[in-house]
């Protein structure tokens, strides 16, 4: 794969999840406008709580990852990706994250 096609899907999945994100979350939020209960509703059931784990857990190695390498390596504006790691998600944070990266010429 080119660095080029990785770029192009990096962006794909990020934007296509943060839309996912909003045409499926917001309207109820905004229905609903609890917060803490939109949050806990991510574990209803043992299977939704197994998601909601391994989710929350991928945002904290993110994070960490994010903070040894804002000492490590020279990729600027890291702290976004653990900010869009909360919302919209992880997926958008993560591929926002290889993209600094990448720009940052870190990938070799």
């Amino acid at each position: 794969m080119t660095t080029g096609t990785f770029r192009l899907l990096l962006v794909l999945w990020a934007a296509l999840f943060a839309l996912l994100f909003v045409v499926i979350v917001i309207p109820p939020l905004i229905g609903d406008p609890d917060l803490l209960a939109a949050i806990t509703a991510g574990f209803v059931n043992p299977y939704a709580t197994g998601y909601s784990l391994d989710t929350i857990m991928c945002w904290v190695v993110l994070t960490t990852w994010v903070v040894y390498e804002a000492k490590t390596r020279p990729v600027k504006h890291g702290w976004i990706a653990p900010l869009l790691g909360l919302v919209p998600g992880v997926a958008t944070g993560f591929a926002v994250y290889l993209l600094l990266r990448l720009n940052a010429g870190t990938n070799k």
